[in-house]
């Protein structure tokens, strides 16, 4: 039977005794919650595959508790440097290539020659991995394919007692995966967008490309091609709402109507979720994977999605929703 607690001293200590013995452990972090396991202990990680039925061709990321921790498991250039000290920690994660002395799973890189790492910007996160006292692999915490889980209930609702215990530390504050960047190459290349953005990282690398499509071998979680999927489609870019449709709105809805007749705000709460009323994109961020979930009922057929602009965060937004509107 799962236990979900409160980040106490003694949870901790208890969760970090699970990861030493080769087990798994549900924790929040600030960009979604984390299914860890020690990422020294291919036997342990496989136990995260198992839970979440993961593929295992798709990599998961390494956390650590300090940024020179990541040199004993990957190998930093003058680049990776600059960028941990000044987005770490932090919802960046980035690829680099793995050293052969680091004893990091095979499992984690799904046998590539890099590592994707990161140091989050979480207190309970950190203290998990100190205490713990090795590096944690970890995905999000949740059903492979599903929407990622950003609270304690996301986490119970789609693993079950597949994970023991859960470390409640409240919803994240991100709502999304990191950013993760590629630096194994010549030109710095973001595989998965996120909350740090290439505008973000122009200061530091100049030019920086973008490649998040579709990969059969992925280098980067969030890369398959069911991704972020709920269990009914989805629909993009919508302009009404057809019968029996839920809504995932951003902004005013003052012109959004059903096809049936009436206006899309008076669909009740069941059918009716606005990302941001403001048109904030970091507030539709922390809420788009929560309001995935809460329209995903037998009650509705199909969520239909409002338009969320193409630039900043709303780039790494209208990602998970493409994936998710493929992944059906």
């Amino acid at each position: 039977m799962t236990k979900t607690a409160a980040p106490t001293p003694e949870t901790i200590a208890e969760a970090a005794a699970i990861i030493r013995d080769g087990g798994i452990v549900a924790f929040p972090t600030e960009t979604v919650y984390g299914l860890g396991a020690n990422a020294l202990d291919g036997k342990a990680v496989a136990g995260i595959f198992a839970a979440k039925n993961r593929p295992s061709i798709n990599p998961v990321i390494v956390h650590v508790a300090k940024r020179e921790d990541a040199s004993s498991f990957v190998e930093c250039d003058d680049r990776a440097r600059g960028l941990m000290q000044a987005f770490w920690p932090g919802p960046l994660t980035l690829i680099l290539p793995k050293k052969k002395d680091g004893g990091i799973s095979d499992l984690v890189s799904a046998g590539l020659p890099t590592i994707a790492i990161r140091m989050p910007n979480h207190p309970v996160a950190l203290q998990l991995i100190e205490a713990a006292g090795v590096p944690i692999a970890a995905p999000s915490a949740n059903a492979s394919g599903e929407p990622s889980a950003t609270t304690p209930r996301h986490v119970q609702d789609s693993l079950g007692d597949r994970v023991p215990l859960i470390i409640a530390g409240g919803a994240s504050a991100v709502g999304l995966e990191s950013t993760v960047l590629d630096l194994s190459g010549a030109t710095p290349v973001i595989v998965r967008p996120g909350a740090v953005t290439a505008e973000d990282l122009k200061e530091y690398l100049g030019e920086v490309a973008y490649d998040f499509g579709t990969k059969e071998k992925p280098s980067s979680p969030g890369q398959l091609l069911k991704h972020y999927a709920p269990s009914i489609p989805v629909r993009l870019n919508a302009v009404d709402v057809e019968e029996g449709e839920a809504l995932l709105a951003f902004g005013s809805t003052k012109f959004m109507g059903v096809k049936t007749g009436g206006f899309a705000k008076d669909l009740g709460d069941k059918r009716f979720k606005n990302l941001s009323e403001q048109g904030d994109l970091h507030e539709a961020a922390a809420n788009l994977f929560s309001m995935l979930r809460d329209l995903d009922t037998s009650n509705n057929t199909s969520i239909a999605v409002m338009n969320i602009p193409e630039q900043g965060l709303g780039i790494a937004i209208n990602d998970r929703l493409k994936r998710a509107a493929q992944g059906r």
